[in-house]
């Protein structure tokens, strides 16, 4: 395959070739059957609780309608790396076009980026219920949860553009071999043949201004949860607090301590296969573990699938 084209004195690049699990021929089939069955999972359980919160009008709240875009934004998370990775493991020579390679970075950062403004609209929206729990309704009205959920949305697609249009700056003139299952930032900048400071230095500022913000606000709103927790005298009654947010506080440990550690892991551009096993961890594992964290210690969904078995039944 011709991987490469002459443009003026520049020679480049218009396929990369994804290494992926390829270093691993004796367990490939593994790889590739325990791979298919999480996404298959991941998609499942994650369209089945959107459908749930759309059938039952019990679900039709702030925190499941956060929740749903939540499922949203993981199914097309996990579907921007996982079928590619899947075609790739029994592919001769894994390559993928510099277009696609564009395309699924600028949507995996996308998705992304917006689960991390979703999770904190909805640390906010926990402080709101715990804190505030007689004016939750009028605070977090329908208006405004919707403009939240925009809101993070419109955030991870204007960092991801930028992001984008900074990348699409550079020049890649070979080596073209990617020691990753897929293209990302890191991987992408050692490849490139030109001067990478300058986005180097936007990445860390587009970090420090949208990673902060978003870690600030679910810092501060659990903060503030936890006072309010201890002032309750009750123990029955700390521990229902507690419950409400145990699960999106799991969430939220789970998606920034894995995503932190595998970017500093990575942070030279270089991949092992402990980098990129854990890569898969925030990328393939967490989306599958998401609709699970939050449903199978609430009695709300539990409730919901009840109502929807005697529905069936009649």
């Amino acid at each position: 395959t011709e991987t490469m084209i002459e443009a003026g004195n520049i020679t480049e690049i218009t396929h990369f070739i994804l290494l992926g699990f390829s270093d691993f021929p004796r367990i490939i089939e593994v790889l590739f059957a325990t791979f298919l069955v999480i996404y298959i999972m991941t998609l499942t359980w994650n369209l089945s609780l959107i459908v749930l919160i759309r059938m039952d009008s019990h679900l039709h709240t702030p925190m499941y309608f956060f929740l749903s875009n939540l499922s949203f934004i993981d199914v097309c998370y996990v579907s921007s790396t996982v079928p590619k990775m899947l075609f790739n493991f029994f592919q001769e020579q894994q390559t993928i076009t510099f277009v696609g390679c564009i395309v699924q970075y600028f949507v995996f950062s996308t998705m992304g980026l917006s689960e991390s403004a979703l999770m904190a609209a909805m640390a906010y929206d926990r402080y709101a219920a715990i804190c505030t729990p007689l004016l939750y309704s009028s605070i977090m009205s329908p208006s405004l949860c919707v403009r939240m959920v925009l809101g993070a949305y419109m955030a991870g697609l204007t960092a991801s553009l930028s992001l984008l249009c900074a990348l699409l700056q550079l020049h890649f003139c070979g080596p073209n071999v990617i020691n990753h299952f897929l293209c990302d930032m890191p991987q992408l900048l050692i490849l490139s043949c030109t001067n990478t400071y300058f986005i180097q230095v936007f990445i860390a500022l587009l970090t420090v201004i949208f990673g902060i913000v978003n870690v600030l606000v679910i810092l501060i709103s659990y903060g503030y949860i936890v006072i309010s927790i201890m002032k309750i005298t009750s123990a029955k009654g700390r521990s229902k607090a507690f419950n409400t947010c145990a699960s999106h506080l799991t969430a939220v440990s789970l998606f920034y301590t894995s995503s932190i550690f595998v970017y500093l892991s990575s942070s030279s551009g270089a991949s092992s296969s402990f980098d990129r096993f854990a890569s898969v961890f925030y990328t393939v594992v967490i989306p599958m573990l998401n609709p699970l964290i939050y449903s199978l210690r609430n009695k709300e969904i539990k409730d919901a699938l009840k109502r929807l078995q005697k529905k069936r039944s009649c």
